[in-house]
């Protein structure tokens, strides 16, 4: 019992008993200001190292705005470029369909002006002949014969003018007749206008002293071409044409 005792008491205080720490006693409001400090600290550490790590990459704030200011800077001067390269392109169309527009008229007008001379030099010739004095008596002229295709798909419009020139002593009376060549396909064919059974129609009867103008129109079907036209003058009671004239049409 007192061996036990003995040997229990070398455990606790002799050599082999186990080591004792003595430590200062700290306050508790010491060692929260410590932990405060501590987590400061490491704060710091970490806005260092974001900080230093946006510079490092490029992307700190400042410079980013900047940046931005920078670009919406130069955008918005191209873009105030743009409008004004597109104002400036629509006023060079404008000025264009203008110059285009002044340019179809003078042309029209320079045709017109051509066909108006034209038709001024026929008039001349036209009444020259009318006051010729010579000539044989009774003799008939056709001027300003032309055929062309009207707006009806198959129409055409024949125009001329019959004049008696020479010495004019009577009036002339008599009729027109046409002969057409025509081309379908393939095929090729005369077609005699007025018919057989039209040729007192009224708008084929001639009668003038001076001149006669003959205006009409004429169907054929629409996938047929007139490649000439004749016209044949006859005075009534004769049965051969006082005059004949032939006109390429296509």
């Amino acid at each position: 019992m007192i061996s036990r005792f003995i040997r229990t008491l070398q455990r606790k205080f002799g050599i082999a008993a186990p080591r004792m720490a003595v430590r200062t006693h700290v306050a508790w409001y010491w060692r929260w200001l410590g932990l405060a400090a501590l987590g400061a600290a490491v704060v710091g550490i970490g806005w260092a190292t974001y900080d230093f790590g946006m510079e490092f990459a490029g992307f700190r704030q400042s410079e980013a705005q900047r940046e931005l200011a920078k670009l919406t800077d130069e955008i918005r001067k191209r873009d105030a470029e743009i409008a004004e390269m597109r104002f400036k392109v629509a006023e060079a169309e404008r000025q264009l369909q203008i110059e285009r527009a002044t340019y179809g008229d003078l042309a029209k007008q320079v045709k017109t002006l051509a066909e108006e001379n034209a038709a001024l030099r026929e008039d001349l010739a036209f009444f020259q002949s009318l006051m010729a004095a010579g000539g044989k008596q009774g003799s008939i002229a056709v001027n300003r014969f032309r055929v062309q295709r009207d707006t009806l798909p198959g129409e055409y419009r024949y125009r001329l003018l019959l004049v008696q020139t020479g010495q004019r002593v009577k009036e002339f009376r008599g009729e027109l007749r046409f002969l057409l060549n025509l081309e379908q396909g393939d095929r090729k064919f005369v077609l005699m206008l007025p018919p057989e059974g039209d040729r007192q129609a009224r708008e084929f009867q001639l009668s003038f002293k001076f001149f006669q103008r003959i205006e009409g129109t004429f169907k054929i079907a629409p996938d047929a071409v007139v490649k000439s036209m004749q016209v044949r003058v006859f005075e009534n009671g004769a049965s051969q044409p006082k005059l004949t004239q032939t006109v390429n049409v296509s």
